[in-house]
């Protein structure tokens, strides 16, 4: 199940950290750019590429930790989740809604 998360997460930031990189470098040159008060001594190729791995790392990281707060608390703990009142309630609803779709 974690490498389905790890794609839920990798892909998107990913796909943003494609659009960050346009965005950013259609505004900045990165031959203008100036780290610590010195210039770059880097080509803009190596520039485009190692800002591109730094901004998909933020965006995964990001992406990591909304996966780790959206999971239930017993699978974070390692535990088997124990079905409540409600869980069963709720699954019964929904399996009511599924046979009956039509019924308000």
């Amino acid at each position: 199940m974690w490498s389905r998360r790890w794609m839920w997460i990798a892909w998107p930031a990913f796909l943003a950290a494609g659009v960050m990189e346009v965005l950013i470098f259609a505004v900045f040159d990165p031959q203008d750019m100036v780290w610590l008060g010195q210039s770059l001594e880097m080509s803009r190729t190596a520039i485009y590429t190692l800002s591109f791995f730094v901004l998909w790392g933020v965006f995964v990281g990001a992406g990591f930790m909304t996966v780790l707060l959206s999971l239930p608390r017993a699978e974070v703990n390692g535990q088997t989740p124990t079905p409540t009142a409600a869980t069963r309630d709720w699954r019964l609803q929904e399996s009511l809604e599924a046979c009956y779709p039509n019924n308000a």
